[in-house]
This record gives C-alpha cells, structure tokens and sequence, in this order.
C-alpha cells in the first residue's frame, strides 16, 4: 500500500515523500517583483515537503494582476529564484515554479508598471479583487488577445520555463485554474471568441493546450505540470457543466506524457472529479483541497491520487511532513497576515 511517506517519481521528478505544499500567493516580492530573502527563509523552512510549488509567478508583465507577486521574466527575478531553487535543494527538497498569468484579473494599480491587459475577450472580472492596501477594487476592462499575440505570449510561457529551469528549479506547473488566463479561454462566461480559440469545447481548450506544449518543448514534458479546478466559479467563472470541457483538456493534455496533473476538487455532488481525471489522464494525479491527514492517505490506499497537497496547513506548520508522521497536532495560521506582515505570519512559525 502507497503511504504518504512513499517515495513517488512525477515524470523526470524524484520526491522523497507525497505531501506536497500546494500553490499559495503570500505578496512578500520586493520591488521590480523580485524574490526576497524572506522567500528565501520561507520555501527553505518547507523543504521537507515531497515537492514545493510556488506562489503563482507571471511569466510576463502582462501576466501580473495582484499586489507583490513575482515574476520570471527578468534577469533580476531569476537570480532571486536561484537563491530560493538553492536553499530549497540544499535541504533535500524539490521545488517547481507555478506559472500563472492573471489575464482579466488585474487592478492596474497593483502592477507598479505599464503593460496592457489582455484576455480572451473583452469582458471584465465581474469580482472585486484587493488593491496595494487590500481595498477590494474591481478589476479594469481588459481588451481581446488578437490572433498575431498569441504565438507571442506562447514564446512567453516558453521563456519563462527555460528562466525558471535556469534559476535551478525542478520543473513548472501551469495554473489552468481560479479564473486566471488559461481558465479563461477554458470558460465560457469569459471565452465569447468566434475564431479557433473561442466556441466550442475542442476550441476553448486549444490555447492552454497549445500553451502546455509550449512548455514542454522548452524544457520536457517530465518537467511541466499542470493544474485545474473542474466546477471552481472564482473570479467570476461559471461553473455549471464543467465536466465535457474537463474532460476533453485532460484527455489532450495527456498526449502530452506531461509530469502530472494536479486537481484542486471542489468536491461537487453530480461531478467526482478524480474519476474523470483517472479516466482521461495516465499519468500522476495529485489531490488537493482541505484534506487531512487521513483522507489523504484514504486518496493514496484507494488509488485515486499519487500523491496530495496542502496549502493552508503548511502557512503554520512548516515541519508538517513531521507533524503528520508523528500524529502531532498543527498550528493554526493568521489569516490577517496572509498576505501582509512580512516575517510575522510569513517566517516565524515554529517547526516543533
């Protein structure tokens, strides 16, 4: 029987246990969106996790919506992201990079810069999202992706994963979820293209697809991940039948032979998620969303997941690959200093 401690190979990548530390966005980068010693401190306190993924990182200017997020796409950004990479590996974890462009869901104000916002249509984030002082504001209208961008921004993609790869990182996820770019031309509340990229299913998913194989001619498809969230209606999605374009993403994404998919479930009455993903991918699967200890393992014993990850459990427990061996109970995290703080709420949780 797998156990969460089982070692477990993600396409090119070894893990020394399957507790993984899911995607978190904390707004701790310094200015010119560059990591920080402190994000240093914080991936390096987690490395005992089987694999860290980042906070979402834009692979662009474009790609960045929100208040202190990183990016890839600089000299600068990419030595920050090698002192994380080094202390990460130097401590015998693995690590790899969340690429996420936020496409509609951008307050300009956030930026600190000038670049346009684009997405699939020219429809706006119908969901308030928080400012530089956390005020939620409503996200500008952004203007339709033509047809000449899109081998542009998938050149993009493709350079962030090779500066990501040269930062010394093990590999990088897609974010293909929460109402983010690659959700966007997913879904039809924000995909009203009448061209190859908009309409029906086999269109809708052409451009994350396309985006994937980018990635994996960059840097192999034993390095790239991906990750979705079937039936999530944040950032303004809608999500009554998530099922058909689900289903047709995942069945071509694995043509790819990528490393793994992982799966934030939303755990929906009419949609079992890991199911259709077991059915339409051959490849790795990782559960996520408020599991424990037990369920997890219950994902593992059953087959439905290779492997698990935690987000919100890892915020305050920073040895939670040790607490959960040892059957020890977690810290609870301030919610207050998610994303503000700095070291308090970020660095100073105690391992035990």
């Amino acid at each position: 029987m797998c156990s969460l401690f089982t070692p477990v190979k993600l396409g090119a990548i070894e893990l020394a246990n399957r507790i993984l530390m899911a995607p978190m966005t904390r707004g701790r980068a310094g200015p010119g969106d560059v990591p920080t010693a402190l994000m240093v401190d914080y991936y390096a306190q987690r490395a005992s996790a089987g694999m860290i993924v980042t906070e979402g990182v834009q692979p662009a200017p474009a790609g960045k919506g929100y208040w202190r997020t990183p990016g890839i796409h600089s000299a600068a950004q990419i030595e920050g992201w090698r002192r994380v990479a080094d202390a990460v590996h130097s401590r015998g974890g693995r690590i790899v990079m969340q690429l996420m462009h936020c496409g509609r869901v951008v307050v300009p104000s956030n930026r600190g810069f000038e670049a346009d916002i684009i997405a699939p249509s020219a429809i706006p984030c119908p969901v308030q999202v928080p400012g530089p002082d956390g005020t939620p504001t409503p996200p500008a209208m952004p203007r339709e992706i033509t047809l000449t961008e899109i081998p542009e921004m998938l050149q993009d993609y493709a350079q962030a994963a090779r500066n990501a790869m040269s930062a010394g990182f093990d590999g990088v996820e897609l974010h293909c979820a929460s109402g983010y770019l690659i959700h966007q031309f997913l879904n039809p509340a924000s995909n009203r293209r009448h061209d190859a990229y908009g309409g029906s299913v086999e269109n809708r998913i052409r451009f994350p697809i396309e985006v994937l194989a980018a990635l994996a001619d960059a840097i192999g498809a034993g390095r790239v991940g991906m990750r979705t969230s079937p039936g999530n209606p944040y950032n303004g999605m809608d999500p009554s039948d998530p099922e058909a374009a689900f289903a047709h993403f995942v069945k071509a994404a694995d043509a790819l032979g990528l490393a793994y998919l992982h799966i934030v479930d939303m755990d929906l009455p009419n949609l079992d998620t890991l199911a259709i993903a077991r059915a339409n991918f051959s490849g790795p699967i990782i559960a996520n969303n408020n599991l424990r200890a037990d369920n997890a393992q219950a994902l593992l014993h059953t087959g439905k997941a290779d492997a698990v990850s935690f987000g919100r459990a890892f915020i305050s427990n920073p040895d939670l690959v040790e607490r959960i061996r040892d059957n020890a109970p977690l810290a609870k995290p301030d919610y207050s200093l998610l994303y503000t703080g700095e070291a308090r709420g970020y660095t100073d949780y105690p391992a035990r």
